[in-house]
Parts: structure tokens; sequence; C-alpha cells
């Protein structure tokens, strides 16, 4: 990567070098939305991919990689992983558990390497994600972190607004 292009995360670039896949940091200003974030980068919602922090009964974390244009799906969610709870964690502990704020945290360079559930519609793609640091949006092989981080992929994935059982 050329010294020009800005870093803000030091920790997520080495993370990435340490596993061989490369990544891109674009500077960005702040967004209200990903719809917003969409539109300054010159993408579609779905191109931006939302990593989502999930908690699990048992104190344990895992990242789920979805599409900006779509939601989790818990019930799908739930029976790849296997379990009967999941849920959101509160920011303190999203941030405990990645070392990341909400809208910056990327499974890449998080201080715990959580498992990683990727949905099926990124794959063969290059995606936008969080870049570890406000004001940035990290570009990636979605192929790449998907191989480099073991991920499971699967449907996890809904139409935003679509009910859940």
């Amino acid at each position: 990567m050329p010294e020009s292009r800005p870093v803000p995360s030091e920790r997520v670039a080495e993370a990435a070098r340490s596993r061989s896949f490369s990544v891109e940091f674009v500077a960005r200003a702040a967004a209200g939305s990903l719809e917003e974030a969409a539109r300054m980068l010159g993408l579609a919602a779905s191109d931006i991919v939302k990593t989502l922090v999930v908690k699990r009964s048992d104190d344990t974390y895992l990242f789920a990689l979805i599409p900006g244009d779509s939601a989790i799906s818990w019930p799908k969610l739930r029976a790849v992983v296997g379990v009967n709870k999941l849920r959101l964690p509160e920011p303190e502990l999203a941030l405990a558990a990645t070392g990341f704020e909400r809208g910056t945290i990327t499974p890449i360079g998080s201080t715990t390497d959580w498992p990683v559930y990727a949905d099926e519609t990124i794959t063969g793609r290059r995606i936008a994600m969080g870049a570890g640091a406000h004001g940035f949006s990290l570009f990636v092989d979605a192929d790449d972190l998907i191989r480099a981080y073991g991920a499971t992929v699967a449907d996890i994935s809904q139409a935003m607004g679509e009910r859940q059982a």
C-alpha cells in the first residue's frame, strides 16, 4: 500500500498483511446513514457490508457480515450457528469485544478473532466496510476476507423490513 494513502488503523492494516490480503482505506466525510455513505462512495447500498457484532448467551461473540441493503435474519443466523439465543450487544460491550466503536467495526484487526459468518450474497465482490476508525471506509475483496478468516458463508440476511419469525 503506498504511503500516500491514509491508514486510519494500523492495527487493521497489519492484520490484513499478516493474513496475506490487501485492503484499501478511503477517507470520506461523516455519514448520517449507510445510504448516505454509499452515495459519497459512489456505491450501491448492497456494496457496503455491515459488520454486526453478535453476542451469544455464553458471553462470547461472532461477526455477521450483512449487505447494507439487507437486515440480519435472526432465525437463519441462529440455525447456522446452532444456538437458540443471539442478540446485538450494547455499544460498550461491542467496543470491549472488538476494540472498535460502532460504525467502524470490522473483523479485520479485532482485538479478539471471533468467528465470522458472511451472508452468501457478498461472495465474489469487492465490498466496502468499516475501517476501524471514523471518517474512513475499507475496501476489500470479500472472498479474500472470507478465506483469511475461515468465515462460514450462508444465507443469514433478509430484505429490510421483512418480518422475522
